[in-house]
């Protein structure tokens, strides 16, 4: 009896030292489950089984140790892991002390046995630990390591600290017992420092001590019941930490956790939802994208408020990993049209990818033709227009631009405000459009063409001041064209790179005082001048800005056939042009439809039709529903006027 209260007083003593002394967690395989009351009785079923019934003395002290044993373990499960050495010291321990020194290595063996067997269940037993230097030699550097300080030298490894001073590792302890190390990792710049501060740090250094108990693993818990952001992900490779930390996010290390939790803490400055700069409108929207993708999704989704509105996400660039989304209507857009954007996109294999202009010249199919293959839009109703009607919008991080594919040169000369105005208003302003598409480039050929060639096409009258005004200039007039068409393409130039206010003042003072001097030094003709002015105000009036530039291309060329062969040579150009133009294909689309070849339309192309007329989507979209509004869309027309034929069979 005196033996047996020793032994107790000695395992008393042995748990009170243990219990203030700190251990660190060597476990590889995380934090242990806590055992639940099942567990426990089933425990002591199969011990209380195999014990023998002959000796009762022993019986009782081997039932008591079972029940110190089990609260023992309990205990410490409340706190995080227990190492199988440290299982196997505190067993063996416990051993010497039950039985006499004769059968305790039986005894030991059998209860080892079958302890680790109950504990685990199924699972396969737990791997020694392996030390800081050995785990260096043989862990995966893709891969997240348990130590802590393993993941902090690949870190710096990766990103060249403490040389590289954009990204700050903030070392602390969690609040739990015991105490776990772990370290914080974010960029300078691009993550919110007081959201770090408030969601990432206060809740894990002082708030994950107000449970009591740790159930699970401690990545699991610190997930669910300690941080309170709205976005977290766990990784176990560093090539998707990184890049989440690249992009704003805040990463954690917890030492004995192979895996790593992912915060979303962005916070980086951006510029706010401002008007368009480059399609300004009278009456509509006056939202234009920004910079940051996210604000401009949001954008589309507040016109097209729809459950079947999907946005995808990529990256692309080995370097950059520039972010990239897709947007369509699932029931709408064809999914072939859907297949083949996402292949051209994840095919690109480059650095870096920052601009959309970049993006575009990527994935359009004829890189060398001159006529613009993808639509370039600052308006977020017209993107949301066009994925209404079957097309794909793709966004690039960082960019205010989005790309709209398919499109066609009729898409290029439409304005979004043409569909706000009544329909003649509308038509009148498209027809505007469509003669100042032709002026924008055969306007200074023609010119030559009929002064050189054809002066019998022009009034006697006007012919006369013609000549007259020419008789002391100097130059042919094929070099009096190029001298005025370079130097308003300088001012142009100059315009655009001149900072602030002096650019349109350059501009429109440098056109007065170069034509007037021009003119008064008979180095130009005044009707020359003329136009030349007619022609960059043709150009202005087209609304697409790579259009634009393809005119002003076009325009030289038709200036040299001009000079050379006269209107033979305009219809000669015209040929080639309308010949590349009709064979000319935009992700499948013909780019004269659908007049070229012609297929299905609801009239909206050259006149604006009624908004109640557009029953049908674009024919050459295939879109998987063709619909986009009832035969009679005006609900409030009586029904004796939907159809013609309603009021004869009344009648009848």
């Amino acid at each position: 009896m005196v033996k047996l209260i020793a032994v107790m007083i000695m395992n008393w003593w042995k748990k009170i030292v243990k219990t203030f002394q700190y251990s660190p967690n060597m476990d590889r395989e995380g934090f242990v489950l806590k055992e639940t009351p099942e567990e426990k009785e089933k425990i002591q079923e199969q011990k209380s089984d195999k014990e023998p019934k002959d000796n009762s003395e022993q019986e009782s002290i081997r039932d008591h140790d079972e029940k110190k044993e089990s609260g023992y373990r309990s205990r410490l499960r409340k706190t995080g892991r227990v190492s199988r050495q440290e299982r196997s010291e505190q067993e063996g321990q416990r051993g010497k002390t039950k039985v006499s020194q004769g059968e305790k290595n039986a005894d030991n063996k059998e209860e080892t046995d079958s302890n680790g067997k109950q504990e685990h269940g199924d699972r396969r037993p737990l791997k020694k630990p392996l030390r800081v230097y050995e785990a260096q030699e043989h862990q995966d550097p893709d891969r997240v390591s348990p130590y802590l300080e393993v993941n902090k030298k690949r870190i710096f490894e990766i990103y060249g600290l403490p040389e590289n001073k954009d990204f700050i590792i903030r070392e602390f302890t969690i609040a739990i017992n015991p105490p776990v190390r772990a370290f914080a990792l974010f960029m300078e710049g691009l993550s919110d420092k007081a959201a770090i501060n408030q969601y990432v740090l206060q809740p894990m250094m002082l708030f994950s001590n107000f449970h009591e108990e740790v159930d699970g693993y401690l990545l699991d818990y610190i997930e669910k019941r300690v941080l309170i952001t709205n976005q977290i992900n766990q990784h176990d490779k560093f090539e998707k930490i990184v890049g989440g930390v690249n992009y704003g996010s805040t990463a954690i290390f917890i030492e004995g956790c192979d895996r790593a939790l992912v915060v979303e803490t962005k916070g980086w400055e951006h510029r706010g939802v401002d008007t368009p700069t480059n399609e300004p409108v009278i009456r509509g929207s006056q939202e234009g994208f920004g910079e940051t993708l996210r604000t401009n999704t949001a954008l589309v989704r507040k016109h097209v408020r729809s459950s079947q509105l999907t946005t995808e996400m990529f990256k692309i660039g080995d370097v950059g990993q520039n972010d990239v989304a897709i947007m369509y209507l699932r029931d709408v857009a064809n999914e072939k049209l859907v297949e083949e954007v996402k292949r051209r996109i994840k095919s690109i294999k480059t650095a870096a990818v920052i601009d959309s202009g970049i993006l575009e010249q990527f994935i359009e199919d004829h890189p060398w033709n001159i006529a613009p293959q993808v639509m370039a839009t600052e308006r977020p109703d017209r993107v949301a227009y066009m994925i209404l009607r079957g097309k794909v919008a793709i966004f690039l991080d960082g960019n205010p631009y989005v790309l709209v594919v398919p499109t066609t040169m009729f898409d290029q000369l439409h304005s979004q405000e043409d569909y706000y105005l009544r329909p003649l208003y509308g038509t009148m302003l498209r027809l505007i459009r469509a003669f100042a598409f032709y002026m924008a480039f055969l306007t200074p050929g023609v010119y030559l063409a009929i002064v050189l060639f054809h002066k019998e096409m022009i009034p006697t009258e006007l012919l006369l001041a013609i000549s007259g005004n020419r008789e002391r200039v100097p130059f042919p007039s094929f070099v009096e064209v190029v001298i005025m068409e370079v130097s308003f393409e300088l001012i142009r130039e100059a315009g655009l790179r001149v900072p602030g206010i002096l650019g349109s003042t350059i501009g429109i003072v440098g056109a007065l005082i170069l034509g007037q001097a021009a003119v008064q030094a008979n180095l130009v003709s005044p009707i020359l001048v003329i136009i030349v002015a007619v022609t960059a105000l043709a150009g202005f009036a087209i609304p697409s800005y790579s259009l634009q530039f393809s005119l002003r291309i076009v325009r030289f060329v038709y200036i040299l056939l001009g000079t050379l062969l006269g209107f033979v040579g305009i219809v000669f150009g015209l040929f080639v042009q309308m010949h590349m133009m009709a064979s000319l294909k935009s992700f499948g689309v013909p780019y004269l439809s659908p007049m070229a070849p012609a297929t299905k339309t609801t009239g909206d192309v050259v006149f604006r039709v009624p908004v109640f007329s557009w029953e049908k989507r674009p024919d050459y979209l295939n879109t998987r529903e063709e619909e986009f509004q009832p035969n009679v869309a005006r609900g409030w027309v009586k029904e004796e006027t939907k159809k013609p034929g309603n009021q004869k069979k009344k009648s009848q």
